[in-house]
């Protein structure tokens, strides 16, 4: 899952995508409206954590901007604003929720969670299944013949990715860009180290190198 954040106030954007990179999401993080506009209108986000008092375009603007365009990306609202009328204005621009500042770190992952669960609503099953392989991206659990199989929250994300595309070969580069985020400037190897633990710790290899073309997740 990608995340966008746009959000002004550095340290606790920076805080909020360390925390939710913790968490396996990949994140990216913008601090003006006008940014966080193009970026969102790339289709590329699952989620999109939008602050309303944002230099060059408020986040009224941007959401109902977004909206008016057709995009459906859910979009969860911060403020430091509190009041019924905000919200209100708010939801009414097209925002899905609403967080007023400070709000507790818990609660937030919380909500985004929520979201995204409520989109998955009238798309494919949350639980994708690959002969004797289950993955349930929903709850962010996998199973092996009945067995559970922990993995980390890294490593559950590449394999989420690649079971979404299952019997698609799936590029090196396209996996570090929904894995990890934009911005990601280190060694492009650390896909390698990530396909090989979770070969590892699923036995058979469902995983199949296609050289010089990626990797294909396969039912055995």
């Amino acid at each position: 899952m990608r995340l966008l954040i746009v959000e002004d106030e550095k340290r606790l954007a920076l805080s909020l995508a360390k925390g939710l990179t913790a968490e396996g999401y990949a994140v990216d993080v913008v601090h003006d409206g006008i940014e966080g506009l193009h970026r969102a209108a790339e289709g590329t986000y699952d989620l999109v954590i939008l602050d309303i008092m944002l230099p060059g375009m408020n986040g009224y603007r941007v959401c109902s901007t977004l909206r008016a365009a057709g995009h459906d990306v859910p979009i969860l609202m911060l403020t430091a604003k509190d009041g019924e009328y905000d919200e209100a204005e708010g939801l009414d621009t097209g925002a899905d929720d609403y967080l007023t500042k400070p709000f507790s770190y818990v609660v937030l992952v919380a909500r985004v969670k929520a979201l995204l669960r409520r989109r998955s609503t009238g798309r494919p099953a949350p639980v994708l299944e690959f002969g004797e392989l289950s993955v349930d991206t929903a709850a962010r659990r996998v199973f092996r013949g009945g067995a559970e199989v922990t993995l980390a929250a890294k490593e559950f994300a590449v394999l989420e990715y690649l079971a979404t595309r299952a019997g698609q070969v799936v590029s090196k580069s396209e996996i570090l860009e929904h894995v990890w985020d934009f911005a990601y400037d280190g060694d492009p190897n650390i896909v390698e180290v990530y396909i090989s633990a979770l070969r590892r710790k699923l036995g058979a290899p469902l995983i199949r190198t296609m050289r010089g073309a990626g990797y294909s997740l396969e039912a055995r």
